[in-house]
């Protein structure tokens, strides 16, 4: 069997509530994704053209730093990557993430959580941070998760 980590990044704990749920159904490790400088409530106003969140999220070249750099993803062949959809990609410390370690042949499976949006064009902007890795776009996953749910679909999917 392949060894499997959920590495996750959450701003308001939806999306780490759903990676719990993940990691359980799927056997997997669980890694938060933490950012150097936490978001504040402030931060995270999307209505507010000079808010950290849009400010970042208009540069794709942003790269929050992350709190860490201990995620052992070598021992690893299957990563659930979460985030929340904000402008309908994933944040900019996903990439940071991504940039941080080698994902050369890893098959990355990407789940999201939002407030009404689907992934867009995530998978296709995450695909440059992570040369070598086989990504695959998983799953809105929003609301309360059945195990039973999580297990057949991570039992579906063609890693």
């Amino acid at each position: 069997m392949k060894k499997s980590l959920v590495a996750y990044f959450s701003a308001s704990g939806v999306t780490a509530n759903v990676a719990r749920e993940l990691a359980q159904a799927a056997g997997a490790d669980l890694y938060e994704i933490k950012p150097a400088v936490p978001y504040t409530r402030a931060d995270l106003n999307w209505m507010d053209k000079k808010s950290r969140s849009t400010i970042e999220m208009q540069d794709k070249s942003s790269r929050p730093a992350l709190a860490d750099k201990n995620a052992d993803i070598a021992s690893y062949d299957v990563i659930f990557l979460g985030f929340p959809i904000w402008w309908y990609v994933a944040p900019t410390i996903v990439n940071t993430f991504l940039e941080a370690y080698d994902f050369s042949g890893k098959t990355i499976v990407l789940f999201a959580t939002s407030g009404g949006s689907r992934f867009g064009n995530t998978a296709k902007e995450l695909q440059g941070s992570c040369p070598g890795a086989k990504l695959l776009e998983g799953k809105v996953l929003n609301g309360r998760q059945s195990v039973e749910g999580l297990k057949a679909w991570v039992e579906s999917l063609p890693v």
